[in-house]
């Protein structure tokens, strides 16, 4: 395998990961993007990122190959997938949507490539090279370790976060033999500025990708938690965090709604691999409970606050602040609770895609949502056109007597006169 030879690469999935990824890799490299969703692949064609991670003129201006038809990527030297991994209604680890990759990616192999698969996806510990691999051996008739190999790459994308982006971060790489990781290491050495690390092992990178959200997961569950003990004592945890801040090696996380793509799913994965071996992994879903709970809890609160129900306006519906991701938003457990307690409830959202809020959640966005008033008005998701709006136009929204509940401290500092307020 020679690793200087300029590779062709595939990479499989084009959404958050996969598109920032492939326009990176096509500045150096012959890249082909596959997605199965023909839709997406125009929308890209015609410079349109429905995910707004690629401008359009930096998609106009990439010489990566678009496609949803699977024989247009025949004979590549590297396959990347990068689709989406979530959970299903009880939390068990779907690996459907890398299933369906492996089985696409097994028939465009060409062994006289010496190609390798490299996985992106979260998945736990294994799933690579128990799973995948033998699957692709299954499919295409070939042996793995010799026909093909295996790499895996954890993605790192933060969506909306123009700083930590693909060229930007440190990329971890494993292969399954020294050549494979120099391929590897090379691949991706092209793209980012901060450079490589090569993993002991695949096992050790993807156990590495599920234990960084998870970490995060426990650390904010902490704080979910000290935010209902405080409520008790009528305490508002921004205060109790901007006091506790002050010391040099505080940690400084937030409560809050835990949702999106990564954080509210990859302890699943963890947790569900500790317990096929026998280990329970107490701390990790402990952290989930609570934080799975937290919509609800706010929910409680402000009927309670309110007194009852009455109309609701809700703002902010995807699971983060300036992006259009709706993906595993807990919002809408907010929504759903309030429902169930009797309000009627509107949902606002300035980014999120109103098709995406139906398929996903079965709700409708309401654009003139901000020209009524409201008995309860909730600032769910901080997003900047919501900081932006005067105290004339937040104060209009409440109706006499009523509350305006803000999540994330985004209103802080504001007198807002005559409005009943509400926050963590």
């Amino acid at each position: 395998m020679n690793a200087s030879r300029n590779e062709k690469v595939v990479v499989v999935g084009l959404g958050y990961v996969g598109l920032p990824l492939a326009v990176a890799l096509a500045r150096t490299h012959e890249v082909i993007g596959l997605d199965i969703d023909g839709r997406r692949v125009e929308e890209l064609k015609a410079g349109v990122d429905r995910t707004r991670e690629v401008q359009a003129d930096a998609l106009r201006a990439s010489t990566l190959v678009l496609t949803s038809n699977s024989a247009d990527c025949r004979g590549a030297d590297i396959y990347i997938v990068t689709v989406p991994t979530p959970v299903d209604s009880e939390n068990r680890p779907d690996l459907g949507a890398v299933i369906g990759a492996t089985r696409s990616v097994a028939a465009l192999l060409d062994p006289a490539r010496a190609p390798i698969v490299v996985y992106e996806s979260t998945v736990y510990p294994g799933v690579t090279e128990e799973v995948c691999g033998p699957l692709i051996e299954e499919v295409s008739g070939l042996r793995r370790g010799v026909d093909f190999y295996l790499g895996y790459s954890p993605e790192r994308i933060n969506p909306g976060d123009r700083e930590h982006t693909v060229d930007r971060i440190v990329k971890v790489v494993a292969g399954e033999n020294a050549q494979v990781l120099d391929r590897l290491a090379a691949l991706y050495g092209a793209v980012t500025s901060a450079g490589v690390f090569r993993a002991a092992s695949i096992k050790a990178a993807e156990a590495a990708k599920v234990i960084e959200n998870a970490q995060r997961d426990i650390n904010i569950a902490f704080m979910n938690e000290i935010t209902q003990i405080f409520s008790k004592l009528d305490i508002s945890i921004w205060d109790v965090l901007e006091a506790a801040g002050t010391k040099w090696n505080f940690l400084k996380f937030q409560p809050g709604l835990v949702g999106g793509h990564c954080i509210g799913v990859d302890p699943y994965y963890l947790s569900f691999r500790a317990q096929q071996l026998g280990q329970e992994p107490n701390v990790i879903l402990a952290g989930r409970s609570i934080n799975d709970r937290m919509g609800c809890w706010v929910a409680d609160r402000l009927h309670e606050r309110r007194g009852g129900a009455g109309t609701a306006l809700v703002m902010g519906l995807t699971f983060k602040e300036n992006v259009p991701d709706l993906r595993n938003s807990r919002v809408i457990d907010v929504v759903r609770r309030l429902e169930e307690l009797g309000h009627e409830v509107t949902i606002h959202d300035p980014l999120a895609h109103p098709e995406e809020a139906r398929h996903e959640y079965g709700v409708a966005l309401d654009a003139g949502a901000l020209d009524r008033r409201y008995d309860l008005v909730v600032a769910a998701v901080p997003h900047d056109a919501y900081r932006a709006l005067p105290d004339a136009a937040l104060t209009g929204l409440v109706a006499e007597g009523g509350v305006l509940a803000d999540l994330k401290n985004l209103f802080a500092g504001r007198t807002l006169d005559g409005v009943g307020r509400w926050s963590l």
